[in-house]
């Protein structure tokens, strides 16, 4: 497929699995792993618990909640997290315009309600946001924007990435910055796989947030 003709089919028809995924976790579906009672937790549970209330100053919740099944995984993922989320290479702005892409790939309303504030907050236009929960290419995009859209959607389509994306990406983020941005695609892959088999519910209360595409 040609760099040009990502951009003319729709995502629907290029990753048919998003169609199952949109529709996110059905209504009254039961939360498979909610965070464990403290009187519940195993020695090793419990310090990774506690490492994580220390480190991020938060409750467990959401995918921590079902990564305190796996204690020494939950450990490990907080560190890669808080590279990813707080020091890459990438604004804000755009390391949450991954997130927010990943999230839509996966059908992910958790990751998608946690993420689209903090994408909006660090800049990112809140009609791009609109346009890839409505699966459609956003218009009047950044250049660098556009250079990351077309990075990360050929990856979460195609599963490669064309020549002269690829050209593109590094003229505009370095080496480094294209690592840093598939490694935040690919981490909150893994937490949209998480939450999507744990069935983690959005709160109470709080409106599905990604529309089903038709």
């Amino acid at each position: 497929m040609t760099h040009g003709s990502n951009h003319s089919v729709p995502l629907l028809l290029v990753c048919p699995i998003v169609f199952g995924l949109a529709f996110g976790i059905p209504a009254g579906a039961q939360d498979r792993m909610p965070p464990i009672p403290a009187d519940k937790l195993t020695p090793a549970q419990k310090q990774a618990v506690d490492d994580y209330k220390k480190a991020r100053a938060a409750e467990v919740s959401g995918p921590w909640a079902v990564l305190t099944r796996s204690p020494e995984l939950m450990s490990r993922t907080r560190m890669l997290s808080d590279y990813l989320r707080f020091q890459s290479t990438l604004p804000p702005r755009l390391s949450e315009f991954v997130i927010l892409m990943t999230a839509r790939a996966w059908g992910q309303n958790y990751e998608w309600n946690a993420h689209q504030p903090l994408a909006l907050k660090g800049g990112l236009n809140p009609e791009i946001a609109k346009a890839v929960a409505e699966g459609r290419r956003p218009a009047q995009m950044a250049e660098d924007e556009t250079s990351l859209y077309d990075l990360i959607q050929e990856l979460l389509r195609n599963r490669t990435v064309s020549d002269v994306t690829y050209a593109r990406a590094v003229s505009k983020f370095g080496e480094q910055g294209v690592v840093d941005a598939v490694s935040i695609s690919g981490y909150y892959t893994m937490i949209g796989m998480l939450l999507n088999t744990a069935r983690t519910p959005l709160a109470g209360g709080v409106p599905v947030p990604l529309p089903a595409f038709p």
